[in-house]
């Protein structure tokens, strides 16, 4: 259809409504003036009356034929009163109306901060994606470390790959003293051997914390047929306090005929903190 100047926004329509607080009378002031009483609806404890002969009504004036009592719900319908907007009323709009991507971050409810770095929470708030997994390092041996037949042995790791936060001491005590606390995956795989040839029985492993065993890895018993160099690996997750704690690598190295042997450069071990 034609219009005459601009066309007209699309509207959305919803009723006028009063509501009376009732008394022990038959006359009632209107908030909108009407023509007669067909211009609006009334309802009285939720029952619709009819026009002219419950009530009459004419410009602000509205005529009971029974008076009401101050228990009764009372309110009426403006008929010949459209309340007109651009904006769709407040419950009326659901997902199909809404074009994807239409809603920004700053209409969102959710408490946090909103940005590219954060995400959306089931219980409506926004948090960092991922997280540190700090601290962490990773040590090895830079020479052969000599041991004792049957001795456990702290192993001495003197080189370190990293250490993000300088938890390791890798000159003293050889030992890992978290700052943070929380859960750790703790690695550690020594190599272990002979030193003479076909020598070797078997390598244990051992990871201690705070200076008593926390977890043992047996490996291979070589008896009949003994071998000169073995790899032992063991990992655990430890919860560490971030104050306190502390973990420290031993190992074993099992031998014939009292022969002693020692852990080499292939051995390593490391840490770090699991998200939560």
């Amino acid at each position: 259809m034609p219009f005459i100047g601009n066309q007209p926004a699309l509207s959305y329509t919803s009723f006028a409504k009063q509501d009376f607080t009732t008394s022990a009378t038959t006359s009632y002031t209107l908030d909108q003036p009407v023509a007669n009483a067909n211009e609006l609806a009334l309802f009285i404890n939720f029952v619709r009356q009819e026009p002219t002969t419950a009530y009459t009504a004419s410009g602000t004036s509205l005529t009971l034929t029974s008076a009401t009592s101050a228990s009764d719900d009372m309110y009426c319908v403006f008929l010949g009163k459209a309340v007109q907007t651009v904006n769709p009323p407040s419950g009326s709009v659901g997902t199909a109306q809404l074009a994807d991507s239409s809603v920004s971050l700053a209409k969102l409810s959710a408490t946090g901060t909103k940005d590219a770095t954060t995400f959306l929470r089931g219980d409506n708030t926004f948090a960092s994606a991922g997280g540190t997994m700090t601290p962490a390092f990773h040590v090895s041996l830079s020479a052969i470390q000599q041991t004792t037949d049957l001795v456990i042995t702290k192993v001495q790791f003197n080189t370190e790959s990293f250490d993000t936060d300088n938890c390791f001491d890798n000159s003293t005590n050889y030992r890992f003293t978290p700052t943070t606390a929380g859960k750790y995956f703790v690695y550690f795989s020594i190599s272990g051997r002979s030193n003479d040839l076909n020598q070797l029985v078997n390598l244990r492993s051992y990871i201690y914390k705070n200076g008593s065993e926390l977890i043992k890895s047996i490996g291979t018993d070589f008896r009949p047929n003994n071998g000169f160099q073995t790899l032992n690996y063991t990992g655990a997750v430890i919860d560490m306090n971030g104050s306190t704690d502390y973990i420290e690598f031993f190992a074993r190295v099992d031998h014939t005929g009292g022969v002693n042997g020692g852990f080499d450069g292939g051995s390593y071990a490391g840490a770090y903190k699991i998200i939560e």
